[in-house]
């Protein structure tokens, strides 16, 4: 396989638990990776936010990860999600880390001790020089309690060869903006925000690292390869569809609303691991209701 671009979609892998236990259901799992290759997605991301990766033991990841790898079998690329808070340990992990299938990392922002921009920068570059496949930065202020700067972002573009893009999940627009008219060529501004996915690909973002696209796939690798062409008039009408199941998903959470969803649709069992919980019992219903809605 030639060296992946990460534009279109990529998803943002949930991980299906068996009710009995929480073990990992890899029967579901693979259900779940064969129905999102066929639709048409362009990448698939183990391990992120979205997999409750957080709650897994470190044989959990390992058996979890090979599987994807295995069942995708080189159809589409392969993200992976690893990240932390203690660079060192992060560097010395990625060392451990078999990276057969892989075709690049995304790396969160440090998390809970809020360091400065040049403690970003210092980290990236580190975790930059100890990845033997390519960085995404994944800048998500909302869950980690700090923000990459767009300077700091554009330094690590143009000092970093092996950063290639930023998941970028600030819902800052003008920061966003301010990334994408100065970055240099070839660095990928992936949008971190389903929401935000449609305009942002009008001002020029290359994708997106996607939640909904677990359970409607097919629709959202349309729209947004749509959008990637300049087709606005066929884009605009999907992105307008898929919006009220987007803004219902992250309304208690994620993975909380996206495996409501999934379970809707009746391709998992809705099982997440403390301390997250199911959605309540009015958001199920809502987004039942609002799938029915979209079904037509």
């Amino acid at each position: 396989m030639k060296q992946p671009s990460f534009t279109g979609v990529g998803v943002a892998l949930i991980t299906p638990f068996r009710r009995s236990q929480e073990t990992v259901d890899f029967t579901k799992l693979e259900g779940l990776i064969e129905n999102i290759v066929a639709s048409g997605v362009d990448y698939i991301v183990a391990l992120g936010t979205t997999s409750e990766a957080a709650t897994m033991t470190e044989s959990e990841r390992a058996a979890v990860q090979e599987f994807i790898v295995e069942t995708v079998a080189g159809r589409i690329p392969i993200m992976l999600g690893l990240g932390g808070n203690n660079t060192r340990s992060i560097t010395d992990t990625i060392a451990a880390t078999n990276f057969d299938g892989i075709s690049a990392l995304l790396s969160v922002t440090p998390y809970y001790n809020k360091p400065n921009q040049r403690g970003l920068h210092a980290h990236y570059t580190a975790v930059s020089e100890a990845s033997p496949v390519p960085v995404v930065i994944y800048n998500v202020p909302g869950r980690t309690g700090v923000n990459l700067t767009a300077e700091t972002t554009l330094s690590l573009a143009r000092e970093c060869p092996n950063i290639i893009g930023i998941k970028e999940a600030s819902g800052n627009l003008q920061q966003i903006m301010e990334i994408l008219r100065n970055r240099p060529a070839g660095f990928r501004v992936i949008s971190g925000d389903d929401a935000l996915t449609y305009p942002l690909l009008t001002l020029g973002a290359d994708g997106v690292i996607s939640v909904i696209a677990n359970a409607l796939p097919k629709e959202t690798a349309d729209m947004v390869h749509l959008t990637l062409k300049g087709d606005l008039k066929h884009a605009l009408p999907i992105h307008n569809r898929l919006l009220p199941l987007i803004n219902a998903i992250f309304e208690e959470g994620n993975p909380t609303g996206i495996k409501a969803l999934l379970e809707a649709q009746g391709t998992i069992y809705n099982v997440l691991r403390l301390p997250l919980v199911k959605a309540s019992k009015p958001l199920s219903n809502k987004l039942a209701t609002l799938y029915n809605e979209f079904r037509g």
